[in-house]
């Protein structure tokens, strides 16, 4: 044996660590396309994977994660999903990089997962090497957004998920959101409140127009994310508000 060649410890030892990921999905179909996807990449390791928030948590306290790339809409578990989810995985993992996962081009509710800590967004209709760029990218402390997105963050005002400008919404556009994503009609909303259909209409336009949505259903979905509609399932009436001073949701 060559007493100068390098043992094979010292050989390995000057290899780089690989990135670790868990992958949170509850599409098994998806988890399966990420890992594939995710295997490409040399420098990349999935030491996990989960299908629900409760099931994301426990691995991330058993196992030490560089990055969780999770699905944005993930029902199910103790720690909900969408900003919720995020926003406890950012107080709880605060050195845990995030990538999401996402149907939805809506450059409001892109910006926000920004705002929230988000370090890449990657849209399910691109192709599945951009997750690992993400993965890349978030190591070294930069933002990714996959292609069909940019365009969706240009139109928001934010460019690379930097928002260039702040859009907010009142208190009453608020109430008005959460109780409509919670299940009641214009109508039962006006009564709720005691006010006219029509005055309750114009605040929910109102909503649509100031966060870029185009529906009802991307409405709804924007209030789930956001953890409003969680919180309109309750019974009791809100407190009205006294202004109409401004809260800034993205």
């Amino acid at each position: 044996m060559n007493a100068s060649a390098p043992s094979s410890r010292s050989h390995c030892a000057q290899l780089p660590r690989r990135v670790r990921v868990v992958v949170a999905d509850d599409h098994p179909a998806i988890v399966l396309g990420v890992r594939h996807a995710l295997d490409a990449f040399g420098d990349l390791l999935i030491v996990g994977q989960a299908s629900q928030s409760s099931e994301l948590v426990e691995t991330l306290r058993r196992v030490a994660v560089d990055v969780v790339v999770t699905d944005l809409s993930m029902p199910g578990g103790d720690y909900g999903d969408g900003l919720a989810l995020i926003g406890y995985l950012r107080r709880h993992f605060p050195t845990l990089r995030i990538v999401v996962l996402t149907m939805l081009g809506n450059g409001a509710l892109l910006r926000r997962l920004f705002e929230a800590g988000t370090a890449g967004v990657v849209g399910k209709c691109d192709d599945l090497a951009h997750i690992g760029l993400a993965v890349r990218q978030a190591m070294r402390g930069g933002r990714y957004v996959s292609p069909s997105l940019c365009a969706a963050l240009e139109s928001s005002g934010a460019r690379n998920g930097r928002p260039t400008r702040r859009l907010a919404l009142s208190p009453r556009e608020i109430e008005v959101v959460r109780l409509f994503a919670a299940g009641l009609s214009v109508s039962e909303i006006a009564a709720r409140h005691h006010r006219s259909i029509k005055t309750v209409s114009s605040h929910k336009i109102s909503a649509l127009r100031k966060l870029g949505l185009a529906c009802d259903a991307e409405l709804i979905e924007y209030a789930r994310a956001n953890g409003l509609a969680h919180r309109a399932m309750s019974t009791e009436p809100p407190r009205q508000p006294e202004g109409e001073a401004e809260y800034g949701l993205i």
